[in-house]
């Protein structure tokens, strides 16, 4: 690694706490970075968003000659046995996902079963919609006019179109 930091006698560069939403960071961090390097986090998960993710992040390391090491895990892909724990966290950390995906869409059938999930109130008024292009409103100015997105808009007026084509 390299010292980035003159004040200190750790070879860590210093970068952003958190990734920004297009993770430009990252790219810029990975362009930065040379064979040799070790790239070190506080935790994986602070990394990556999902397992493929992290597996993309890991094999780009890899192919620049990029160690990843974490400094709360025992984490360390210049190592065997680090390799080998870093998948098993993926591993783990993916089932324990799919896990509550699971549980999460059990919940929901046995609410709305019981007639108590009823989804969110919807934040288009589909009639109001086409009424304003019954009137010969566009999409845009009806998307301006109900404050809503234009996709919106165009979404109720292709639903409609495909129920008059498929004899709905």
């Amino acid at each position: 690694m390299r010292n980035a930091s003159r004040k200190s006698n750790t070879n860590c560069i210093p970068l952003r706490r958190c990734w920004p939403k297009g993770r430009t960071e990252l790219a810029i961090l990975r362009d930065f970075m040379r064979k040799g390097d070790t790239l070190v986090v506080t935790r994986i998960d602070r990394l990556a968003r999902s397992i493929g993710d992290l597996q993309d992040i890991v094999r780009s390391l890899k192919e620049k000659g990029i160690a990843l090491k974490a400094t709360e895990q025992p984490i360390d892909t210049s190592t065997a046995a680090g390799k080998a724990f870093l998948d098993m966290l993926g591993v783990f950390a993916e089932f324990e996902t799919n896990l509550r995906r699971e549980r999460q869409l059990e919940g929901i059938a046995k609410a709305k079963a019981r007639g108590v999930y009823k989804g969110r109130k919807p934040s288009v008024d589909v009639a109001k919609v086409r009424e304003l292009q019954a009137m010969g409103v566009g999409p845009t100015a009806i998307a301006e006019k109900l404050r809503i997105g234009r996709a919106s808009v165009y979404r109720v007026l292709n639903a409609r179109a495909s129920r008059t084509r498929h004899g709905g």
